[in-house]
């Protein structure tokens, strides 16, 4: 088994990875996310990506594209500790860190066979027109109930906030 460090790749890295995968006869799986406070609903949305296919590749956001979707006061763990950690994850096979809003040019480039989004997403799955097109699937992955990195973090200011 690789170390963690070694299952982080550039998008260059993941493309040579992507040709080997295709090689092999190996179904790619792509999800993404931010990931910033990692809980149970998340361990269980990327086991059920990874049971898609062969491989699973992690889009992982950058700080900056957090910021931009989330707010100034996130991400609470920084894109190193938070591709240290998700790579750490035995169904993880690599984790790609993207800037963008959103993961669509890294997914036109590596084309996966099986592109997972959470259900809370279904009006608007990134990238699903490329994987589509080259004969890939979208899947739907259920969502674990009350399970949330904004319910983490409000539970913890509400117990420790007051505590400062």
């Amino acid at each position: 088994m690789r170390n963690a460090e070694a299952k982080i790749l550039s998008c260059g890295q993941m493309l040579a990875e992507r040709a080997k995968l295709k090689v092999q006869g190996k179904k790619l799986v792509f999800t993404n996310g931010c990931f910033d406070i990692l809980h149970a609903g998340h361990v269980t949305y990327l086991e059920f990506s990874r049971a898609q296919g062969d491989c699973l590749v992690l889009g992982l956001n950058s700080d900056a594209s957090v910021k931009r979707n989330k707010g100034d006061d996130r991400p609470v763990n920084s894109e190193a500790d938070r591709a240290r950690v998700l790579a750490a994850l035995e169904c993880i096979d690599y984790v790609v860190l993207f800037d963008e809003d959103e993961p669509k040019t890294l997914i036109e480039k590596i084309i996966p066979d099986v592109l997972v989004k959470g259900e809370d997403w279904a009006h608007y799955v990134s990238g699903r027109e490329a994987v589509e097109a080259a004969g890939g699937k979208v899947v739907l992955a259920k969502m674990v109930a009350g399970r949330s990195t904004t319910g983490t973090i409000e539970k913890v200011l509400k117990v420790y906030g007051e505590k400062r």
